[in-house]
């Protein structure tokens, strides 16, 4: 697996090694030692998730608050935008966000740690989005920071109007989720 850290302290990009033949393709996806050295120390997963989305569909930015998750994040169908905000009020980083590609074609996944807020914006037709998480989902402690916060600002790669949830559009901005 070759790790690359991003600018934000803990969010890592993580790609495999591909074994490619005529016959196809192999890869390890997921290795609890080798996850754990690259992030430095323990980890326990307690839930998988899979969403289907559609082209321009924009989920985020998501986090919970007294549980929060970490989150790692890949696309085993399509391509999406995926974004962590680093939310962490004593952190050096704070404010700023990273976005990368995820692709089934690149293969690669995102470790976003507990403490940041995460979204993604689909890019091809449709994708497949799969993630693992570090805590429960806890309805009553999500939270949604505005994905078009002028304070964050953003580049999303958007070629036309986003399509969002209504739970989604009504997210709040930083300064304010910060207070909540």
């Amino acid at each position: 697996m070759n790790v690359t850290p991003t600018a934000i302290d803990g969010v890592l990009i993580m790609a495999p090694r591909v074994f490619e033949d005529a016959r196809g393709h192999f890869f390890e996806s997921f290795n609890q030692r080798a996850f754990e050295a690259a992030v430095g120390g323990p980890v326990t997963f307690v839930q998988d998730n899979h969403s289907f989305s559609r082209k321009n569909v924009l989920r985020g930015l998501h986090y919970q608050v007294e549980h929060p998750q970490g989150k790692l994040v890949r696309v085993v169908q399509g391509a999406v935008f995926d974004v962590a905000v680093d939310i962490r009020p004593a952190s050096a980083t704070f404010g700023r966000w990273v976005g990368v590609e995820l692709s089934a074609d690149n293969r690669r996944q995102l470790w976003v740690p507990p403490g940041l807020a995460h979204g993604f914006l689909v890019l091809s037709d449709t994708a497949e989005f799969l993630y693992k998480t570090t805590d429960y989902y806890a309805p009553s402690c999500e939270r949604c920071i505005l994905w078009n916060d002028p304070t964050l600002a953003i580049e999303w790669p958007l070629t036309e109007p986003p399509v969002i949830s209504p739970k989604d559009a009504q997210g709040m901005r930083l300064a304010e989720s910060v207070r909540s």
